[in-house]
């Protein structure tokens, strides 16, 4: 007799698919906050002011408007907002009106924030040299760059959503503790 496979539950995850996730997910969130305590300690700056900070030094006249910020970080309006109102009371940014758009104004990387980068980009460099370049054979490299390139693609083509064959969302009561991770 034939026995028949099962699909796995799409809501749960193997041991084998958790603990990949959990290494995953610790070394994501490690490689960050790694890249931003470097940063802050030795630049007074965060992680997501080199963004910014990078954006601005990347395009044309080293200014653009806040929507090619949004755009640009993945962030929410309002983030982007906030935080070149904090990073123009630092010095790190100026606002200027758009001609060409009344409504919108452009954000320009000031001489300080010019500064500031020029600064920190070598330490910064040499932060992610260690931990990702000097951590990984060349081989090793070439893999993590496909994965990356295919996770990547995978967020693109859709958001998350349900497969068509799938039961209701959310774990059965008893089954709540086995449901997956959280994060």
């Amino acid at each position: 007799m034939a026995i028949a496979r099962t699909r796995p539950d799409p809501r749960k995850l193997s041991a084998d698919e958790e603990e990949l996730f959990h290494a995953f997910y610790l070394m994501r969130r490690g490689f960050d906050r790694t890249l931003d305590s470097q940063l802050q300690r030795d630049d007074g700056i965060s992680i997501s002011e080199l963004e910014v900070l990078m954006s601005l030094v990347r395009s044309p006249g080293r200014r653009l408007r806040v929507r090619d910020l949004v755009e640009l970080t993945g962030w929410e309006k309002s983030r982007v907002s906030h935080q070149v109102t904090r990073m123009e009371a630092r010095g790190l940014v100026e606002r200027e009106d758009c001609a060409e758009d009344r409504r919108a104004s452009w954000v320009r990387l000031s001489r300080d924030g010019r500064r500031v980068v020029v600064r920190a980009l070598p330490q910064h460099t040499a932060t992610i040299r260690r931990i990702l370049f000097d951590a990984l054979t060349p081989g090793q490299q070439d893999v993590l760059l496909a994965i990356s390139k295919r996770m990547t693609e995978a967020m693109a083509a859709a958001p998350c959503q349900e497969p068509a064959d799938a039961e209701p969302a959310g774990p059965e009561p008893a089954d709540a503790e086995s449901a997956g991770p959280a994060a």
